[in-house]
């Protein structure tokens, strides 16, 4: 038996405990990321649960590896917690502060990674402004200095270039004012300026991850649910047909986030001494003109607390993120959390008190929640819960990886592959994914020389050519008509959505507008651009 080498083709492998599965037809990529379980392969080596960003992580970890990959999702690409972030890559400060020296620098390392390597054309480094104010003590303001220079010692530690993410340094308050001057002026004092990542959309990193893990072998299907899965076989439920489909596996990688004890059961969980206490955080969407002018993303102090922010975050789409709350979500969990009444009018006070217009409910255009599995270390708020990961592989087989956070999927996935092949005894590569670039990647220098036009290029890097090339192919369309928003305030067009069903799995229009752009965030907005995205959906499948 050969094993294809990702870098170099076809070389050959020692198997340990039995032949290797086979991954069946070398389909068109296209084939192998698509709704439902059709022409799905019976037997592989490494079987995904979930494909939010640490399960499309995993599939592309495996994949790369040279191992077969069926990666499943019962609904989407990133339709649980991964569509619900606050779109940044997070240097670890956080954890720093709460002495989890391990975690943040972690965390400082796979970010230097995902936006330098894996994916700098869905990053960008974000500029952020902590307002000085006469109201802010000396404490607060102490340990906001400590830890923007706690911070750039992190990016140093992770060698992260500094023409990646610049040095910290202290503004007066008429340069802060210049660049956030929607900021209250009176008893402003000046202001810290620091940086971190930031993503351009977090859904579609995963969107984009998967797209790398088919185009290199993995089959990634949505709708497709399980039913159970145990000592190398899973049942799974085509959830377009109905239809029941068993799966041989060598090994099982669980990677269900908040669902994840749903998948083992509530007696695996337990025997894989698995405990998550969920998390809610939820987000604010306003429009850019509500609070105009933001030239940096503002992290506004918490009255009476002396480490914790709200953040507000210009988006380039035209609008503003407004979070995030970090609250115990006890009980069921729910396929699309909720925001509660009391959280939005939290996160309006507190960013009400550092601008010099009042935010009212009626500002808000949208808002959304996720929940973040964490690991239960104990007694005590989720806040102060570890956002370290663990991966348990229990007795029956399947290996679970569970708590963590976006930045570090990588790391998590790694983790979870490791542990999977030496519990089942498998041969493989070692990982390769922090040294490969994702499906239209390219050096920043690069992508600011492509001529197509900026949106595509923010989404789609060097695949911006392509996106508009397919298009164009499948439809004859004009690229005015191929290229036009929706409106000013939806600036969607026809050419990515129907990207996003030739090459990009989507099955309809929610994963259309939810998933693969995000106007589904603006309910308004949502309403303005469904016409187009069943006009691509119709385009690209004509006989649906």
């Amino acid at each position: 038996m050969t094993r294809r080498d990702p870098a170099t083709g076809p070389t050959p492998v020692v198997e340990q405990r039995g032949a290797p599965a086979t991954s069946g037809r070398r389909d068109h990529p296209a084939t192998r990321l698509t709704a439902g379980l059709a022409g799905a392969p019976t037997e592989v080596d490494v079987l995904v649960v979930g494909l939010g960003v640490t399960g499309a992580g995993v599939a592309l970890d495996a994949v790369t590896r040279g191992l077969s990959v069926l990666a499943v999702d019962a609904h989407d690409l990133a339709f649980g917690t991964s569509r619900w972030s606050s779109k940044m890559v997070h240097g670890g400060l956080r954890y720093l502060a709460k002495g989890q020296v391990g975690v943040a620098h972690e965390s400082a390392v796979e970010r230097g990674i995902l936006m330098e390597v894996t994916a700098p054309h869905l990053t960008r480094s974000m500029p952020m402004v902590i307002p000085i104010t006469s109201s802010m003590s000396r404490l607060q303001g102490g340990l906001a200095r400590a830890g923007l220079r706690a911070g750039d010692l992190l990016r140093r530690g992770a060698r992260t270039d500094a023409e990646t993410l610049p040095r910290p340094r202290h503004m007066s308050a008429t340069e802060t004012l210049a660049m956030v001057p929607a900021l209250r002026p009176s008893g402003l004092r000046g202001g810290l300026l620091g940086w971190d990542g930031q993503l351009e959309d977090d859904a579609r990193l995963v969107v984009t991850m998967g797209r790398t893990a088919a185009d290199r072998g993995a089959h990634v299907r949505t709708r497709a649910r399980v039913l159970r899965a145990a000592r190398g076989e899973v049942v799974l439920r085509d959830e377009l047909t109905g239809v029941e489909h068993t799966v041989r596996a060598r090994a099982i990688i669980n990677a269900a986030g908040v669902w994840a004890d749903q998948v083992l059961g509530e007696e695996g969980s337990r025997s894989d001494g698995i405990r998550l206490r969920p998390s809610r955080g939820t987000h604010l969407v306003l429009r850019a003109d509500t609070l105009p002018g933001l030239g940096a993303s503002v992290f506004a102090p918490v009255p009476g607390e002396t480490n914790r922010f709200v953040m507000v975050l210009p988006q380039p789409d035209g609008t503003v993120y407004v979070g995030l709350t970090d609250e115990p979500a006890p009980g069921p969990v729910p396929d699309v959390p909720e925001p509660t009444e009391t959280e939005i009018g939290f996160l309006l006070d507190v960013v009400s008190a550092a601008f010099a217009r009042p935010l009212h409910r009626s500002d808000v255009v949208g808002a959304f929640a996720g929940l973040r599995p964490l690991l239960d270390g104990g007694d005590g708020s989720t806040a102060d819960l570890s956002r370290r990961h663990a991966v348990v592989t229990g007795p029956s087989g399947v290996t679970t990886v569970v708590g963590g956070k976006l930045t570090t999927y990588r790391r998590m996935a790694q983790d979870a592959v490791d542990a999977a092949l030496e519990h089942h005894g498998l041969a493989a590569g070692p990982c390769v994914t922090a040294t490969l670039p994702l499906a239209g990647a390219a050096p920043r220098s690069v992508l600011a020389t492509l001529e197509e036009p900026a949106r595509l290029v923010r989404r789609y890097g060097a695949d911006a050519a392509l996106v508009l090339s397919s298009a164009r192919e499948l439809t004859g369309l004009p690229d005015e008509e191929l290229l036009a928003p929706v409106s000013a305030t939806v600036p969607i067009t026809l050419a990515e959505l129907l990207f996003g069903v030739t090459h990009e799995g989507a099955h309809d229009v929610d994963d259309l507008l939810d998933r693969r752009t995000r106007v589904g965030l603006v309910p308004e907005d949502r309403n303005a651009a469904e016409p187009l995205a069943r006009r691509a959906l119709s385009l690209a499948r004509p006989s649906s």
